[in-house]
């Protein structure tokens, strides 16, 4: 098992220790998980701290061995002012994860796709009305963050008879800053010339690519992910979606090879790592 950089009370610690620090900063928690920190208030995007998935295929054709170790159990993550969830997959949408935070967090912001709204609040044992949906252009806002909606092709961009959007990728803005999670997705035509227009200090991309051997939705694979980011002239890009399941990952070699090929800037974290902005 891949043992985090951080876990536990040192994740905690390090969190506590750059509350008041200059900048902005970002902990890859695994996964597509991210804590986002700004002045102190804090920001959940797609978190997935538990063995869920591992649990409900162990005794399937498709098992879900997991290669890392949790970075933290989710109900000790206090003073959280916003979590995200990008679509309903449950590495995105994970009920063992966002109830336990739920409970520590009673005024938590939840913010889902508008089309999932139903299906989230179910999941999650709360009221619809308890959710925040987002869509293709909307805006919520939490606290000192603002979440933009943009859609996310996994594989295809997908909407629900309301037209709403079942896979979602965010921008999300707080004082003169700007980070992009994209979910899960492929590149589409349009997304480089949306993405433009907010000047992304920092794109978050997957890069395990797609197989079809594997039985799952795709996603973007290193050198695309590297591509991307440099077409948007993002800060810097951080790669994620790997090192978590031994059936759907890679390594971030293809990504690494091609922001160094093409002069964009890159971070490569460790789980329970921190970026800095400063």
């Amino acid at each position: 098992m891949i043992r985090p950089l951080q876990q536990h009370d040192a994740l905690l610690a390090d969190i506590a220790a750059s509350k008041d620090a200059t900048g902005f900063r970002l902990w890859w928690l695994g996964q597509s998980g991210f804590l986002l920190q700004w002045k102190g208030e804090h920001a959940l995007i797609d978190p997935y701290l538990s063995d869920s998935l591992t649990k409900k295929y162990a005794a399937t054709d498709k098992p879900h061995v997991r290669m890392s170790e949790q970075v933290i159990d989710p109900a000790r993550l206090g003073g959280i002012t916003a979590v995200s969830s990008s679509h309903n997959h449950t590495d995105h949408l994970d009920a063992d994860t966002l109830i336990p935070l739920v409970h520590v967090n009673p005024d938590i912001t939840i913010i889902v796709p508008e089309a999932n709204r139903a299906f989230a609040a179910d999941r999650l044992k709360v009221d619809v009305t308890r959710l925040r949906g987002i869509d293709d252009g909307t805006t919520v806002h939490a606290g000192a963050f603002t979440f933009h909606g943009l859609p996310a092709a996994h594989d295809v961009i997908t909407q629900d008879e309301r037209g709403h959007h079942k896979f979602m990728g965010y921008v999300i803005r707080f004082g003169p800053h700007a980070v992009y999670h994209s979910g899960d997705t492929l590149l589409y035509d349009g997304l480089a010339e949306r993405l433009k227009q907010f000047k992304i200090d920092v794109a978050i991309l997957p890069i395990n690519g797609r197989a079809s051997e594997r039985r799952v939705a795709g996603n973007l694979w290193g050198r695309e992910a590297a591509q991307l980011a440099n077409e948007i002239a993002a800060g810097v890009v951080i790669p994620c979606h790997y090192d978590m399941f031994e059936f759907n990952t890679a390594t971030p070699d293809e990504f690494i090879a091609e922001c160094e090929k093409i002069g964009q800037p890159y971070k490569v974290l460790q789980q329970g790592e921190c970026w800095s902005s400063a």
